[in-house]
């Protein structure tokens, strides 16, 4: 186990090594950039730490009092599925070049993406909800 770990541990290491190395080269000598790099690490964190996750401790915690049983699993993955799909459409919704240009990227839809992948998340969730409540009362 031990020898499993250490093999786990050296490449998250390197790749770690290797994002700071690709930090400092952006980041400094400080400029525009790197002040914003750094506020958005510094910020992002603190926002984080002291809003979201607490937020969700609370909400999961409370989800998982009121909900019955059958549906606790699929109701908390949904959530934490849409909160991803909701990160990840962030930047574009926030500013529309917001992220690096990719083919295809800016082209498409984002916010009528976000709602229809949300739409097929909560489907999936009452799909699943209504298959293990069935299953539970025969």
């Amino acid at each position: 186990m031990k020898t499993a770990r250490a093999l786990l541990v050296l490449p998250g290491l390197a790749a770690l090594a290797w994002g700071v190395v690709l930090f400092v080269q952006f980041a400094f000598p400080l400029g525009p950039q790197g002040v914003v790099a750094l506020g958005w690490l510094a910020g992002g964190t603190l926002v984080h730490d002291v809003v979201v996750g607490p937020l969700v401790g609370i909400i999961g915690f409370a989800l998982s009092r009121i909900l019955p049983g059958p549906w606790r699993a699929p109701v908390l993955t949904g959530a934490v599925t849409s909160a991803v799909l909701g990160l990840i459409a962030f930047p574009l919704l926030w500013r529309e070049y917001g992220a690096p240009p990719l083919p295809g990227l800016h082209d498409g839809d984002t916010l009528g993406g976000l709602l229809i992948s949300l739409g097929v998340v909560w489907l999936a969730v009452m799909v699943a909800g209504l298959v293990r409540t069935l299953k539970n009362h025969p």
